[in-house]
């Protein structure tokens, strides 16, 4: 960070280490250790209770940002119990293990390694037997990440897929719910592959609501989408005619029930199956929360479920931030406001950036020239979109800053250019991988 000489300096300071107390509640190998215990040869997951004598062999598969540090957790329990591994996380987030074979691919679109490494997983556990317990670890990327295209649909198609909906604006929810009809792996999938051996499935979450079935596009849960769902999606951004054929016609064969659809609640696949929330947004906010209260902050935690475009929430964010220091409401000064989510943003320009810094930017605007306001958007996994940063933190000065290097906020928000116009002034935020993803966390911090 550029030193600051005026008084946001101790403020931004503080907003980081809140932001680092934020990371460390979520850290994956705390999370297993927090739900997991094995006692007499009885591993305990949460409520239930798996007797390991009666089991033949344990296997772990998963996906995500949080697998590598997940299954290390697993290996220092279960060790030698466990008989085999595959995992794909994000390429520079994988670790030594000893049992767990690890895949490194791209992501946010997928590429032939994660393809190489969904179709080992699927095969490791279409052998599973009725005495196999299967563990499978879930967090945030899960979805481009276990990459096993349905029959007819390419990579390349996926590719083209996942890159329009990230351009137009759809949520998480929507994209997952149309991979998931594009997918062998996804949606129930991987229950289907495993059944009858009993899974359980530990999960870090990265979506609004913490819903199952959309977190890493639910591998082994029930899916709620549709194929007519899919439509629809494609149908309100107005991309149906630009996706490739091959998905055009693989949706339409669904509508006409030419294809089965994904598995729901009440399909025998998911007799044998568990699942355990093992790390949240609101896990983060709450440590956050905790970290402001002993800096000395009045703290308020808005949301954890916040969604919409990054430039509308950071306006809300900033009016609440003047509200209290106006009046008082709905805390008074010194004051901390968190809340969490996942933001979107429509891509106008051909710039650098993610939804952390394009909130950021926009808040930086709202703030301008106000005294003792500093705000902080950052995504737990450390990436922000395309970028190696995490998010970014502004304060009433930066704008004045920005127009001594001669950079335009406008312009670069027009371009959705924020991490350019941030890394000449040193205000972005770099975690390097956290290996962990529960969403993001916004705060202000009013002096």
């Amino acid at each position: 960070m550029t030193p600051q000489t005026d008084q946001a300096e101790p403020i931004r300071q503080h907003a980081l280490e809140i932001f680092q107390a934020a990371l460390k509640a979520v850290d994956p190998v705390e999370a297993i250790f927090r739900y997991l215990q094995l006692t007499d040869d009885v591993l305990q997951v949460g409520e239930h209770r798996f007797a390991l004598k009666d089991y033949n062999r344990i296997l772990v598969v998963g996906a995500g940002k949080a697998g590598a540090p997940m299954a290390r957790a697993l290996e220092e329990l279960l060790g030698d119990r466990i008989a085999d591994g595959v995992i794909v996380v994000k390429e520079g987030h994988g670790l030594p293990l000893a049992h767990v074979r690890i895949h490194e691919a791209s992501h946010p679109v997928p590429d032939e390694r994660g393809i190489k490494g969904a179709e080992e997983i699927l095969a490791l556990v279409k052998d599973a037997g009725e005495r196999d317990l299967v563990l499978c670890l879930m967090s945030g990327g899960g979805s481009a990440l276990l990459v096993a295209p349905a029959d007819g649909v390419t990579l390349e198609d996926k590719q083209a897929v996942t890159r329009l909906l990230l351009a137009c604006g759809a949520d998480i929810h929507e994209i997952n719910s149309i991979r998931k009809h594009l997918s062998r792996a996804k949606g129930g999938g991987l229950a289907r592959f495993a059944y009858p051996a009993t899974v359980v499935s530990l999960i870090l979450s990265d979506v609004i609501g913490d819903d199952l079935n959309v977190i890493a596009s639910g591998p082994a849960v029930p899916d709620t989408s549709t194929f007519d769902d899919s439509r629809q999606i494609l149908d309100k951004y107005d991309i149906w005619n630009q996706v490739p054929p091959s998905v055009r016609s693989r949706i339409e064969r669904g509508l006409k029930g030419e294809i089965e659809d994904t598995p729901k609640a009440g399909d025998a696949v998911f007799k044998r199956c568990y699942s355990k929330l093992v790390g949240t947004n609101i896990q983060a906010l709450k440590a956050a929360e905790s970290k402001a209260d002993k800096l000395g902050y009045g703290t308020l935690i808005l949301s954890s479920t916040v969604e919409g475009e990054a430039r509308e929430v950071a306006k809300v964010l900033t009016a609440i931030a003047r509200e209290v220091r106006d009046s008082g409401n709905p805390v008074t000064a010194p004051a901390c406001i968190l809340c969490g989510g996942e933001t979107t943003v429509t891509i106008r320009g051909d710039g650098k950036g993610g939804r952390n810094q394009e909130l950021a930017l926009a808040a930086a605007l709202a703030i301008a020239g106000l005294e003792n306001i500093v705000v902080l958007a950052g995504g737990t996994d450390g990436n922000d979109g395309p970028t190696d940063a995490a998010g970014a933190i502004v304060d009433g000065h930066t704008l004045a800053r920005a127009r001594t290097e001669g950079l335009d906020p406008f312009d670069y928000l027009s371009r959705n250019d924020s991490y350019h116009f941030f890394q000449p002034l040193e205000d972005l935020v770099i975690t390097g991988p956290t290996r962990t993803n529960v969403m993001d966390v916004y705060m202000v911090l009013i002096g």
